[in-house]
């Protein structure tokens, strides 16, 4: 039987035994003495509370003297010293139901996000001398080859050696659309197989691999406070101390100063005053604001973005500055034709025919081209020279053909057009002697790159780039996608000295002072080694998941899976509303807190109407703080993904 069924069983068994020790009071009430009522209402009290007269005990012992255990306590003892034992087991009672309620939304809250995060590969079926061996993933060594069949997981980060078909990465990086996988495709581990069975060799230990780190990361978002939990946490400690002297001088002062000092007088205020602190206990926002976090934080995780802690998604909130890399962030990190001068077919062809004899990345996104409008590399044979720096000369079918730069053609006396102003690598092209044309080869922009930086700035967010590129590749990337700021041929430590010098800048425009007053941040987005130093540097750290480096993922704050730049602004809408919702149930508990602590001092909200409105306001509270979980990313909704309702 589950936690949460057990304590419902408890909690209506004691509701209905003091329900029929009640009806007999009601009745018999003159007919027996009050010590035998005492026991009898002590024994329902026990029988519903026992618990929190345990945490009361236990946190007195470690030196928590004053928390929510604490006050319902010394309340309830009260009105059972006053004589009104009815009311004491019922406030309890509604203290229990309230905190069953708020148990069962952090709960079920605490389920949903491990169900959508239940990645977890329990075996690997690892490929020996001897046969199939089911192992442990973390036994899987490095170098292993592994079976993974239709239905199963990807146990490790891999490589494809044999096979082909579809893997589901929706709970990796939120994309509902399967990956075609062949001999050579990454295989990233928590990855469904969907299709027919593929062998694949390990690149990584299970605890570097993704699935790995994505579940330390989830179960350990909630252990990182945000500075709304710490202001919860620091007011506790002033708060409830406070209204427990309170408490004891609405008990006290009333009756001596203004002299009355019959039975029924002192047994009034002191009435008052544990009204007083059963109003005062802080339920609704020691609830409610981490849960709004965990609710925000588990939102992201669904849809591909890993918040590392709650006060990294407070930060994304504050968000005014984002700065990019540009080579694997704004753009796809691997070479691809971008333009050709002269008859397209002829000129690619021309060029695949000299370059397919090179391994450089060039050379192959020249022969991909080519292969695209019908070239087969397999239909040539022929030599090559290759000339550092400069280009190759091959002589396939009889003719002689150069690819290189200006420089090559130069030394080879081939008249060409000068291609200026190019964002690219520019490979020129000549057959026998005779200038063909040119091939520009560049890092080709993501397709949501430019959508997405237009949606930050009517946010109000300020882009700049940062690159160690070329300054004519950089500014022909920024104008593409309409950042507002680039700077290029930065070192590593030039990206850490201008996002500090972006940061100085916000310190100086109303940010946050020497006092510590909040600012606005800087949100720094990269995947590189190099980009660890300034990940680390900037407030908020932003790291491409699915191809960024260990480093970079380590030194960030939050992870996009997917690589998507369109996730960054759905994050940002996150974190706004969690912060949002944060604020108004911090505001709503304390007005109502308020407003009920000045009707208990005066008598007019007895413990009844106390115990209601504190539930109240918690369970209201919950109930918001569970909207974190309903954010619609319309990104992904555009695109015909799956969105979160």
């Amino acid at each position: 039987m589950s936690k949460n069924k057990k304590g419902l069983i408890r909690i209506i068994s004691a509701i209905a035994a003091f329900a029929a020790v009640f009806g007999c009071y009601l009745g018999l009430e003159a007919r027996a003495p009050q010590w035998a009522w005492l026991i009898v209402f002590l024994a329902v009290y026990l029988a519903a509370c026992y618990d929190v007269l345990f945490r009361a005990a236990r946190n007195i012992v470690r030196g928590k003297v004053f928390d929510e255990n604490f006050l319902m306590i010394v309340a309830t003892v009260g009105a059972f010293a006053v004589g009104e034992y009815a009311e004491a087991v019922a406030v309890m009672l509604f203290y229990q139901v309230g905190e069953f309620f708020q148990n069962y939304a952090v709960n079920k809250s605490r389920r949903s996000i491990a169900a959508l995060m239940d990645i977890r590969p329990e075996t690997a079926c690892v490929l020996t001398d001897d046969g199939e061996k089911t192992v442990f993933p973390e036994e899987v060594e490095v170098g292993s080859t592994l079976v993974v069949r239709a239905g199963e997981r990807v146990p490790i980060d891999s490589t494809v050696v044999d096979g082909e078909g579809w893997l589901d990465c929706s709970a990796l990086t939120g994309e509902s659309a399967p990956v075609a996988v062949a001999v050579g495709s990454a295989a990233l581990s928590g990855a469904i197989n969907l299709s027919s069975v593929i062998k694949v060799r390990t690149e990584k230990q299970y605890e570097d691999s993704t699935v790995a780190k994505i579940l330390d990361l989830v179960e350990n978002a909630s252990a990182k406070k945000a500075k709304s939990e710490s202001f919860i946490t620091r007011f506790a400690a002033i708060y409830t101390p406070a209204v427990v002297i309170c408490a004891v001088l609405l008990a006290v002062l009333p009756p001596l100063f203004l002299g009355m000092r019959s039975a029924a007088v002192w047994t009034d205020w002191v009435t008052r005053a544990l009204t007083f602190l059963v109003v005062s206990c802080p339920c609704a926002l020691v609830i409610s604001v981490p849960l709004s976090f965990f609710g925000g934080i588990g939102a992201a995780s669904r849809h591909g973005v890993l918040v590392k802690g709650g006060n990294y998604l407070e930060l994304l909130s504050n968000v005014d500055t984002l700065v990019f890399d540009k080579t694997g962030t704004v753009t796809k990190g691997r070479f691809e034709v971008v333009a050709v001068t002269g008859e397209r077919e002829r000129v690619l062809v021309a060029a695949a025919r000299a370059e397919r004899f090179s391994a450089h990345p060039i050379a192959r996104s020249i022969v991909a081209a080519a292969e695209a409008v019908g070239y087969s590399p397999d239909a040539d044979g022929g030599t090559a020279e290759e000339f550092a720096g400069r280009g190759i000369v091959a002589a396939v079918g009889g003719a002689e053909i150069v690819c290189g730069n200006a420089l090559l053609f130069g030394e080879r006396g081939i008249e060409f057009e000068r291609a200026d102003g190019a964002r690219g690598t520019v490979v020129y092209v000549a057959e026998n002697g005779v200038y063909l044309g040119a091939v520009e080869i560049a890092d080709a922009v993501k397709d949501d790159s430019a959508a997405a930086i237009a949606e930050l700035k009517a946010l109000g967010i300020k882009t700049v780039m940062l690159t160690g590129d070329r300054g004519a590749a950089a500014k022909a990337v920024a104008a593409e996608v309409g950042v507002d700021e680039v700077h290029a041929e930065l070192l590593p430590a030039d990206k850490v000295t201008e996002v500090e010098k972006l940061i100085a800048a916000g310190d100086r425009n109303g940010g946050k002072s020497q006092k510590g007053k909040r600012r606005n941040a800087v949100a720094f987005v990269g995947d590189g080694i190099n980009d660890a130093p300034v990940l680390s540097r900037a407030d908020v750290g932003i790291a491409m998941g699915a191809i960024g480096s260990d480093a970079a993922i380590e030194a960030a704050d939050v992870v996009l899976m997917n690589d998507r730049l369109s996730q960054i602004p759905f994050a940002r809408r996150i974190a706004k509303r969690t912060v949002g919702i944060v604020m108004q149930n911090i505001i709503f508990a304390l007005a109502v807190k308020a407003a009920t602590l000045v009707l208990a001092a005066c008598g007019i909200a007895n413990m009844w109407l106390a115990v209601f409105a504190d539930v109240g306001v918690a369970v209201l509270a919950i109930l918001n703080a569970m909207r974190c979980l309903r954010v619609r990313n319309k990104a992904e909704s555009k695109a015909g993904g799956v969105a979160t309702k």
